[in-house]
């Protein structure tokens, strides 16, 4: 890859929301500095030309990123997905072209929680059907099957962030509740862990999922396991579609085996109207809306936001989901490196081997998979940092590098800021120490960008 242009003022910086987010979002980021603007409901052509030059990209679940995609975005250097899940996003791909992508795990947690209680309720009443036959002007009033959720066991997979909620909650409706989770949790209240999910199913009234799709996740309510629940018992899932057989929890519902079932996810969205529950009795679905609250909303785009400019200012990759996590803290008098590598045996090596020529103030280097990451502080006065940076970039292994400055931002005077006469000895330097990738245009490019020596800047490609 190719990024010609290497340094750039802050409101050079390029954000496209792809989907619908909260406004504090973009607010956020034109408060940084940054250049925002929208690009809804586009072809895939239209917007892989939309964002050939974009910085960072901000979506929901209905944009995807996969990996023939990313040959036609060469500056995007982050995307943050303004939900909980990534399926969106061919993850190992992006880590391949050095984009971290960051999500907000924590902040539709309460919004599902609250809507799953209230799905309990309705499907031990058979509020669904009784609300469609008023709409249809029936009185179909009656008790049979229809019971409190207070002391019923509820079955939790998937004890995160929402199955805890869900927990806490139930336990408040007088539920009692056991939850099985792949990894040892320390229970929450009077909630108990089972060794196994199938000690799980026979036991309770209710069965919630609150799980990540992965293959141990994929399809993991099946007939096979619909037949060791308990009879008469109630699925709920919102957590990911591809991890239930519709076909065969519709036939569990029409045999009796279950009394009820809700779906906010489904394997394919939207809904068409060959999906297998659709009709059916006490089967209560929802257009994948367990994140769909102002609160939830706010919250996500806020995690996100702080996400995107930390990454674009600092380096920080904290939150990335396919990236290695690090952050260094800001120093005075420095410029900050960072470098994306395939990791692979002796990269470490070669990366000391140029760094022991300057003057590190600090630096951490962390791998993740195939990727390693590394962000560096060299000392501001060196004037090598472009130097630095195209050592870095010659490594066989190297994928992206890039220098960030930011008046003032490691010091409490002004940082050096580079210049055209500075940046003419970076060049000559750089030709010196026989460095790969020239810099012959570098000059000019400064000229064209107009870079002013009072202008903030802050990163580079």
């Amino acid at each position: 890859m190719n990024f010609s242009n290497w340094i750039y003022p802050k409101d050079f910086i390029q954000v496209t929301f792809c989907d619908k987010v909260a406004p504090t979002c973009a607010q956020r980021l034109r408060e940084e500095g940054f250049s925002v603007d929208v690009a809804l409901k586009r072809s895939k052509d239209e917007l892989r030309k939309h964002l050939a030059n974009k910085h960072a990209v901000g979506i929901r679940s209905k944009t995807h990123f996969m990996e023939e995609d990313f040959e036609y975005l060469p500056e995007l250097l982050t995307i943050g997905c303004f939900c909980i899940g990534t399926d969106q996003v061919d993850l190992d791909a992006a880590a391949r072209h050095g984009i971290p992508v960051f999500n907000a795990p924590f902040g539709n947690t309460r919004s599902v929680a609250e809507l799953i209680m209230s799905q309990l309720v309705q499907l031990a009443r058979q509020a669904g059907d009784r609300n469609r036959e008023c709409h249809e002007a029936y009185w179909g009033k009656t008790h049979i099957g229809c019971h409190e959720i207070r002391g019923k066991k509820l079955g939790v997979v998937g004890y995160g962030h929402v199955g805890t909620q869900v927990s806490i909650l139930a336990e408040a409706f007088g539920m009692k509740v056991f939850y099985y989770d792949i990894n040892p949790k320390l229970p929450l209240g009077n909630a108990t862990r089972v060794n196994s999910f199938e000690e799980l199913l026979p036991m309770v009234d209710f069965l919630t999922l609150h799980v990540p799709y992965t293959p141990l996740t994929h399809n993991m309510i099946t007939k096979k396991r619909i037949a060791m629940m308990k009879d008469k018992s109630y699925l709920l899932n919102a957590a990911r579609g591809r991890c239930v057989v519709l076909e065969d929890v519709a036939d569990a519902i029409q045999s009796g085996k279950l009394a009820g079932a809700y779906f906010d996810v489904y394997p394919s969205e939207p809904l068409t109207k060959d999906n297998p529950l659709l009709g059916l009795p006490n089967v209560i679905l929802t257009p994948h809306i367990g994140g769909s609250t102002e609160e939830a909303q706010e919250n996500i785009g806020l995690d996100c936001t702080r996400k995107i400019i930390e990454f674009i200012n600092s380096g920080s990759t904290v939150g990335a989901v396919n990236f290695p996590e690090i952050s260094l803290p800001v120093r005075k008098n420095c410029h900050r490196i960072i470098n994306v590598h395939r990791n692979v045996p002796g990269v470490l090596r070669q990366i000391n081997e140029i760094l022991c020529d300057y003057n590190v103030a600090a630096q951490i280097l962390s791998t993740k998979d195939e990727i390693g990451y590394l962000i560096v502080d060299l000392d501001a006065h060196t004037k090598l940092s472009v130097v630095v940076k195209e050592k870095l970039d010659s490594l066989e292994a190297s994928i992206k590098s890039r220098v960030i400055w930011k008046a003032g931002m490691y010091s409490q005077s002004q940082t050096p800021e580079p210049n055209a006469e500075a940046m003419a000895q970076q060049i000559y330097l750089n030709k010196v120490t026989n460095s790969s990738n020239s810099l012959h245009s570098l000059a000019e490019e400064f000229d064209d960008i107009g870079l002013g020596k009072e202008e903030e800047v802050a990163a580079a490609i």
